[in-house]
């Protein structure tokens, strides 16, 4: 059945995005460089269509397949069609921030309705009772911030569409004690796949906000979803997308400490710096995929670890993401500094 449904969505994904990013193709939403883009020529940002569509009909049939998934998967849409209208309009012609943070809010409450806000706070051995009203305002703020950290990240050839299939991969691997889960994230992964075929350095297209706004709130959904059913414990979704978290939120607070405007787009998140460095795309993407491949295989071991192991991995990875955001520091300080 993972088989089936995983091969459909890839096949699918994979089939739409090689025709949306045809030049002859009636779909053509292009994303034009300016002086905030890392790309040269206009590119289509119309891939997140194929991901919606690959994963809408391997969903289908997976509900098909596993009765027992018809009910959740129906749930997450009241969630989801909201963001994939907006995110529309968004690619198309712009939409006002107010307008698309109300409706991630909605979205983000939508999963607190399902009864996905978690009801403890656990950490590295510790457990609190949560009130519900706390629960509700960390899920909503956890949630909009996934989907908003997953656009943000979406600016360089294949970055988000790996992480996609690294981050869902690893966790099916860690849900796979739940069929319908582990499905459901291998189907996400998938049709990633698909569209990071035309989408790996040189990009033929890009996700657009389609894309990057379904697979941050995908992201939060299948987090909240495996830790309220036991699968894996929380900080082990934070690890394996934590190349996307680390970057996007040093970035953030880096920026509100300088006052900038944080609404507009910018050229500062750390792959941005390395790029304009003269990593280039292929080569910061790949070692981002090195990061990526590092955070899932710890978190896939740390799980069985006991409380001290994991909280020494918690540690350890504090330290390498702060000698990284010292690296690229140093970098600009060395290459830009005067020659003498």
């Amino acid at each position: 059945m993972n088989i089936l449904t995983t091969l459909a969505a890839f096949v699918t994904a994979l089939a739409l995005t090689f025709l949306l990013s045809r030049p002859t193709t009636r779909w053509q939403w292009l994303d034009h460089p300016n002086d905030r883009s890392l790309h040269q020529r206009p590119t289509p940002r119309t891939g997140g269509i194929a991901v919606l569509v690959g994963g809408l009909a391997s969903g289908f049939l997976l509900a098909l397949l596993v009765p027992a998934t018809h009910a959740l998967l129906i749930a997450l849409l009241p969630g989801l069609l909201p963001l994939i209208v907006v995110a529309w309009f968004d690619d198309q012609r712009g939409v006002a921030v107010g307008w698309r943070l109300t409706v991630h809010v909605w979205a983000a409450l939508s999963l607190a309705l399902l009864d996905l806000a978690p009801r403890w706070l656990r950490l590295l051995g510790g457990s609190w009772p949560l009130p519900e009203w706390v629960a509700v305002i960390l899920t909503a703020l956890f949630v909009v911030w996934m989907i908003n950290l997953y656009n943000f990240m979406d600016g360089m050839d294949g970055f988000a569409g790996g992480m996609a299939v690294i981050g869902f991969s690893t966790l099916a691997w860690l849900g796979r004690a739940d069929t319908g889960f582990s499905s459901v994230c291998l189907i996400v992964a998938a049709a990633s796949a698909g569209f990071l075929v035309f989408n790996f350095p040189p990009a033929r297209i890009f996700l657009g906000d389609i894309g990057s706004t379904i697979l941050g709130f995908l992201a939060a959904a299948c987090g909240l979803w495996g830790q309220r059913e036991g699968l894996f414990p929380f900080w082990a979704l934070l690890l394996v997308f934590s190349p996307f978290i680390m970057d996007a939120t040093v970035t953030l607070v880096r920026r509100l400490l300088r006052g900038e405007k944080v609404w507009q787009a910018h050229r500062s998140h750390y792959y941005q710096r390395l790029v304009l460095l003269g990593w280039g795309h292929r080569c910061t993407v790949l070692a981002e995929y090195a990061l990526m491949l590092a955070c899932a295989g710890s978190a896939l071991l740390a799980v069985h670890w006991p409380l001290a192991g994991q909280a020494t991995l918690v540690a350890v990875w504090a330290l390498v993401y702060g000698l990284l955001i010292w690296g690229v520091s140093w970098l600009e300080q060395r290459l830009h500094a005067p020659m003498y």
